[in-house]
C-alpha cells in the first residue's frame, strides 16, 4: 500500500476509539461502576482498534506490486472502414466555432446610404449678468 495524506475523518473515529476505552480505564481505578453494557461497548470498541492496528500494520508488509504496461491498440468500432472513422474523428475535434464560420459565412455588407445633415439649432446664450 502506498503512503497516502491523513485523512481527518478516519483520524478522529480513531482517537475515539482510542478515547473511550481509556475512559473506561480510567474509570475502573476512580472505582466508577458501569452497567454490564458499559462492559460490552468497552470491550467492542476495544476489539475494533485492535482489529484496525492488525489492519494497518499488516497492510505494510504487503510488497509493492510493480503496474503492467498497457499497449494501446486502436481499432476502428463496428463495421466502419478506418478512413471513415479517422473523418468522424477529425469532425468531432474540430472546434465547433470554426466550422460554424465555414459553414456559415459572414453576409457581405452593403453599403449604406449617406447620413443626412440636419440643421443644428443656435446655441442659446445664457443670462450674463450685466456691468453696471
Amino acid at each position: 500500500m502506498r503512503p497516502h495524506r491523513t485523512d481527518g475523518v478516519s483520524l478522529g473515529f480513531g482517537v475515539i476509539f482510542l478515547l473511550v476505552p481509556l475512559w473506561w480505564a480510567v474509570s475502573q481505578v476512580v472505582r466508577m461502576q458501569l452497567p454490564a453494557v458499559g462492559w460490552l461497548v468497552a470491550g467492542t470498541l476495544i476489539l475494533f482498534g485492535v482489529v484496525g492496528l492488525l489492519g494497518a500494520i499488516r497492510s505494510n508488509r504487503r510488497t509493492q506490486e510493480q503496474p503492467v504496461a498497457a499497449q494501446a491498440v486502436v481499432e476502428p468500432p463496428g463495421d466502419l472502414p478506418p478512413e471513415l472513422h479517422a473523418d468522424i474523428v477529425r469532425e468531432l475535434l474540430d472546434d465547433p466555432a470554426g466550422r460554424f464560420g465555414r459553414e456559415h459565412p459572414a453576409p457581405v455588407e452593403r453599403e449604406q446610404p449617406a447620413p443626412v445633415e440636419r440643421e443644428q439649432p443656435a446655441p442659446v446664450e445664457q443670462d450674463k449678468p450685466r456691468p453696471d
